[in-house]
């Protein structure tokens, strides 16, 4: 391997490993959240729509949660926002400070275009008006996403939502980007990780806390890539060299493998994704989003994912595996 394409290499597995990003659930609201989330339409901020070579003129987000993050936000600063028409009457708004006013530029500019590759894939049933924001510092982040304790360096971006029960309206859903996103990952990781990001909005409302990470981040992973005809070995470098050394996974990732702290997050993802990108490859995207829908309702054993592959894609579980692996050693080999 060239020198050239050892750096690329090692760019891409910085670059994965900088995408982890887990899924915050938000247990409580504050009284007084839960009374600014009823604020009506006519207070909400009247934002300018970008769309590329075309003025539409002055618009208003409609998520009535807009005033609610502008008005945390404003505790760090003047807040910045762009809005972008993401199809059928709707928009999306992305928000931030002007010391991030490239990464709110790159964001608003790919927000139309990945709302519908994520639609492509999953479907129309989702609010296809995502809010984004781009926090400009750690404490800005947690406060954004409820998080409590410390945020672990390496998450790039985090998407939130209000508690809900399973077939309940979803409400305050947004994707939160932390403050050095931009600077670690670039343009095109950001347009990765936004997709990544929009994938579990989509798929919120029938993803149960618990189900497989396999599934839940591999298809995520899957839909950030999906039709941009990038390489195996760009994609998953590191599960690549393995597997050019006769390595290969024995099993799909455990969830204890995609934490942060676990030294094997990067990998876990490269797994999850190759996984979900052969399923596709094999059986189809519907079939992959019907097998998402059916091992996203809660926590499956062994046992339980056999069955719902039998369900769906009329395989077992070790089949699965074996012709997994296979397909791994002959895409790895071919570098595609």
């Amino acid at each position: 391997m060239s020198a050239l394409r050892r750096m690329r290499g090692w760019l891409a597995a910085r670059r994965r490993f900088q995408f982890v990003a887990t899924l915050v659930m938000v247990s409580t609201l504050t009284a007084a959240c839960g009374a600014l989330l009823m604020l009506p339409n006519s207070v909400l901020p009247k934002l300018r729509a970008v769309t590329p070579g075309q003025d539409s003129g002055r618009v208003t987000a409609s998520d009535p949660q807009v005033p609610l993050v502008k008005r945390t936000m404003e505790g760090y600063g003047k807040v910045v926002a762009e809005t972008a028409a993401t199809g059928s009457g709707r928009i999306g708004v992305v928000l931030g400070h002007s010391g991030q006013r490239a990464d709110i530029d790159v964001l608003a500019g790919e927000l139309a275009a990945s709302t519908a590759a994520v639609t492509a894939l999953w479907g129309s049933d989702w609010n296809q008006a995502p809010v984004v924001v781009v926090a400009s510092s750690v404490s800005e982040f947690a406060a954004l996403t409820h998080a409590a304790g410390d945020v672990p360096a390496e998450v790039a971006a985090s998407t939130v939502a209000d508690p809900f029960r399973p077939g309940a309206q979803l409400t305050g859903q947004r994707v939160v980007f932390g403050p050095d996103a931009g600077r670690r990952l670039g343009p095109d990781g950001l347009r990765s990780v936004l997709r990544h990001e929009l994938t579990h909005m989509a798929s919120r409302a029938v993803t149960v806390d618990g189900s497989p990470m396999w599934t839940l981040e591999g298809f995520a992973e899957y839909s950030a890539h999906r039709n941009l005809r990038r390489p195996i070995t760009e994609i998953a470098p590191t599960l690549t060299t393995r597997a050019r050394a006769g390595d290969l996974p024995a099993d799909l990732p455990p969830d204890a493998m995609f934490e942060p702290t676990s030294g094997q997050a990067s990998l876990a993802y490269e797994q999850g994704w190759s996984v979900c990108a052969f399923i596709a490859d094999r059986y189809g995207d519907p079939k992959l989003v019907a097998l998402y829908r059916q091992l996203a309702s809660g926590p499956k054993d062994r046992a339980a994912v056999d069955t719902a592959l039998r369900a769906t894609l009329g395989t077992g579980y070790q089949d699965l595996v074996t012709d997994w692996r296979a397909w791994l050693a002959t895409r790895t080999a071919e570098g595609a």
